[in-house]
């Protein structure tokens, strides 16, 4: 339910919400808006009806709240979540870009991407330390040092680290040096890893899995926001289809209806949507299009010697003409890039 407060009630009101919530064993969120404060209820509410919550002090209303993803709902936050992480801006008409490798290889092949896609105008770097891999035998990451890499990499250009976070227990050393934790589309509904990103304050981006609803992704992000970090951004990677001309299906119709029904940023990741590195600028331009708040793109300083996923790395040339594609696309829809 939502519990909305009369405008100016004290914060002694408020506290009060709070307590009466929270003794009736269910979880208040507390969201201050522009225009007024809410208290998101979440739990088992069947018993919240004789705690009287709409006569307390201070209390307008009492609502229920519809959608079964109750943080994230626009129901309780009309206003759209900006997400600032260091040198990154996701939302409220700037479009975040985030880009580099999609493994940390060596000390020159980080530092060489952030300051060419800086150098373009990305505001992110993204680099994977620890690489979950459909086979053992795959590259798995340099590990902490490969994190060890991407900050100084950071020291050298000021961007922002985005780089994935694989099981609960590595959650701690990556937030030790990560600007944003990825939760990779494998890990989508790994719930012990989304509680414990949850319980930290360091930006979450939430890949979609390729097999999941968009109410699963919805309901993923749930458990972040529950845990009390409020900054997460959607990522829409891609979903598994009868299609075999591109690696994954790219629906860009996700991006206008996740903004119709939750406050979170969405970013489009369109290197993995299409697998092939030629249709990434055109699939970026139509997700900016379509009202992405941010992109998140692979970008090498030499593709065909990647140790993961070359075939959808653009290089440095073809990044920096794809940024100047979407900026233009950005300008014409009203919104910075």
């Amino acid at each position: 339910m939502i519990i909305v407060m009369q405008a100016g009630a004290a914060e002694a009101q408020l506290a009060h919400v709070v307590a009466r919530v929270e003794g009736l064993g269910l979880k208040p969120h507390v969201i201050v808006g522009t225009e007024r404060t809410v208290v998101a209820v979440v739990g088992d509410e069947r018993g919240a009806a004789s705690g009287g919550l709409e006569t307390l002090p201070g209390v307008a209303s009492v609502m229920p709240i519809l959608a079964p993803y109750k943080v994230a709902s626009r129901e309780v936050q009309p206003e759209p979540t900006v997400v600032r992480a260091g040198s990154l801006v996701v939302g409220g008409g700037t479009v975040g870009v985030i880009a580099g490798p999609c493994s940390v290889e060596s000390r020159d092949q980080i530092v060489a991407t952030a300051a060419a896609v800086k150098a373009a105008g990305a505001t992110g770097l993204r680099g994977g330390a620890f690489k979950p891999r459909t086979s053992p035998y795959s590259f798995q990451g340099m590990k902490e040092r490969g994190l060890e890499l991407l900050a100084e990499a950071r020291a050298e250009t000021g961007l922002a680290i985005v780089t994935e976070v694989v099981s609960p227990e590595d959650v701690p050393l990556v937030a030790r040096y990560a600007d944003v934790l990825q939760i990779g589309a494998r890990n989508m509904q790994n719930y012990r890893l989304l509680e414990a990103v949850g319980r930290t304050q360091v930006a979450v981006l939430l890949k979609r899995g390729p097999a999941a609803t968009v109410e699963e992704l919805l309901l993923a992000a749930e458990y972040i926001l529950d845990g009390g970090n409020r900054q997460v951004m959607l990522c829409e990677r891609g979903i598994r289809t009868f299609e075999t001309h591109t690696r994954f299906t790219l629906p860009l119709a996700t991006v206008p209806w996740l903004h119709a029904r939750t406050h979170l940023p969405v970013v489009v990741d369109p290197s993995h949507g299409t697998g092939h590195s030629p249709l990434v600028e055109s699939m970026a331009a139509a997700a900016v299009a379509a009202g992405a708040d941010g992109l998140i793109v692979e970008v090498h300083p030499d593709p065909k010697c990647a140790a993961s996923d070359g075939g959808q790395t653009l290089d440095f040339a073809a990044f920096s003409r794809m940024m100047t594609v979407c900026r233009k696309v950005a300008e014409a829809v009203g919104r910075r890039l």
